[in-house]
């Protein structure tokens, strides 16, 4: 029988991960945390997510600094790396305190003018490397978010509510995405997915296929997919994930 080929430490596959290793803030299943552990075996794994390091947790689970070569939380801005703790930026410092506080008050302004079926709490959530914002709510129920999901597709209310954003703070050095189902992302320019990056390339990775379903303008996968220092990979789930991905690196 044939050796086994050597691992590529060269090589980084990427990935984000509400819509892509998971059902959007559900738990990996047993199968993807499998597949994903086998393709270690053959080049480095790392994930990257908008959300805060304990969310990321609650859905790959507690060993997750373990489980991959790279944990980027809040787009890399809280990065983890072979097990360790390897950085934190902080918004606050980046952006001063008077510039916070103004998207603070507008978004609650705008969100008290948006009638939804249901609203419920905490509408903006301050997180290390950004600030999360959320119409409905992020202590929502898991139905309330598929409602929310579900109008906000056709009526686009996180679609407008970055547009405007954008208008009313041009030039303040903020991007603006969609994330998710139910919250969009404000941080400083920069500070998306492509921050990572950085990281991976002062660790000498030669290739970086990344793997995202928020791929398109507006969404919060849409920088580094379309980074030339990435192979993008746009997928609609995580079983077209872990498909594209046995046909990539396993056939």
């Amino acid at each position: 029988m044939a050796p086994a080929a050597a691992m590529d430490t060269f090589t980084v596959c990427l990935f984000d991960v509400d819509g892509t290793l998971t059902a959007p803030r559900q738990r990996i299943t047993t199968d993807m945390a499998e597949f994903l552990q086998a393709l270690r075996k053959k080049m480095k794994v790392g994930v990257v997510g908008g959300s805060d390091f304990d969310k990321i947790k609650e859905q790959l689970g507690d060993d997750v600094v373990e489980k991959y070569d790279y944990v980027f939380a809040e787009n890399g801005l809280v990065a983890y790396k072979d097990g360790k703790f390897l950085s934190k930026q902080s918004i606050q410092a980046q952006l001063g305190e008077d510039i916070i506080q103004d998207l603070i008050n507008y978004c609650l302004r705008y969100i008290a003018k948006i009638k939804l079926p249901k609203k419920r709490g905490t509408f903006i959530e301050f997180r290390n490397g950004m600030l999360n914002v959320s119409p409905i709510g992020r202590s929502c129920s898991q139905e309330e978010r598929i409602e929310f999901y579900e109008l906000d597709k056709k009526e686009c209310i996180r679609e407008k509510f970055v547009d405007d954003l954008r208008r009313d703070f041009a030039g303040k050095g903020l991007t603006f995405s969609i994330g998710g189902q139910i919250s969009l992302d404000i941080f400083p320019e920069g500070w998306d997915k492509r921050y990572c990056l950085g990281i991976l390339e002062n660790d000498a990775c030669k290739k970086i296929y990344f793997f995202g379903d928020k791929t398109m303008p507006g969404g919060n996968d849409y920088e580094i997919y379309e980074d030339s220092r990435t192979v993008g990979h746009s997928v609609t789930s995580p079983k077209e994930t872990q498909r594209i991905c046995k046909e990539l690196f396993f056939s």
